[in-house]
């Protein structure tokens, strides 16, 4: 039997997506599905769609400015942050290069990480023209150093959920340093995973982000609830 195909369906953003606004920063709970910045599919992006939710909210008729300061895969789910201003921007920007921005992600595996818990190192390169990221063990030519700190949270009904904190930030880090260690994340076929979801997500979501405000030098934490979608609610209490 053929297996139904997936079709992305564009949402709004609704007061219930934002975690986090002020006059310098928006936070917004990412859906699994959504690409943050415009891609070759032609599907809407995520800030073009927060850009029009701040325009509407505020009346700008004339559009919001908005900036990028980082990214998730297409297919995780979480917290991410934009710049409301072209000062925060610059700023926010500054503190992603001096790693001044504290990430914690959550991942679902099937198998058991050996060991529990440990730091992974390895040297990624990313192949653009197949959007595949290889680890190697050593440094060779055109790869960049990536680190991860990890431990096993729990486990429940034959999964095993996974902290994780980047200590780097590059393309498809975590997904890959996993399956390196041999648990690749639930759906991620991609990266070892037997199968994918029908719903084109991965069982990766980005949690919290830790940081001192840009503007207000005063901390910020923001949490981004686990998606509703049959699945993740199970691990609600292994999950801080």
């Amino acid at each position: 039997m053929a297996r139904p195909e997936f079709n992305y369906i564009s949402k709004d953003i609704t007061d219930a997506d934002i975690l986090y606004e002020d006059n310098h920063l928006i936070a917004v709970n990412k859906r699994a599905g959504d690409i943050v910045q415009v891609d070759d599919t032609g599907d809407e992006s995520l800030d073009e769609k927060v850009k029009r939710y701040i325009a509407q909210k505020y009346n700008k008729p004339n559009g919001a400015f908005l900036g990028v300061v980082h990214r998730l895969d297409r297919p995780v789910s979480g917290v991410i942050l934009f710049a409301k201003t072209s000062k925060a921007l610059e700023r926010i920007n500054k503190m992603f290069k001096a790693r001044d921005m504290h990430k914690t992600y959550y991942a679902i595996v099937r198998k058991r990480p050996q060991p529990e818990a440990g730091t992974l190192v390895h040297y990624l390169i990313k192949n653009p023209q197949k959007n595949v990221t290889k680890a190697h063990d050593k440094e060779v030519a055109g790869s960049q150093r990536s680190e991860l700190n990890y431990k096993l949270a729990g486990e429940q009904d034959g999964y095993y959920v996974i902290e994780v904190d980047p200590i780097t930030g590059r393309p498809h880090q975590i997904r890959v340093q996993l399956s390196t260690l041999g648990c690749p994340i639930v759906g991620d076929n991609k990266y070892g995973y037997p199968r994918g979801s029908l719903r084109k997500s991965i069982c990766l979501h980005a949690r919290r982000l830790q940081f001192m405000h840009p503007v207000k030098n005063e901390p910020i934490l923001i949490v981004a609830p686990l998606p509703k979608d049959g699945f993740w609610e199970k691990f609600e209490g292994l999950i801080a």
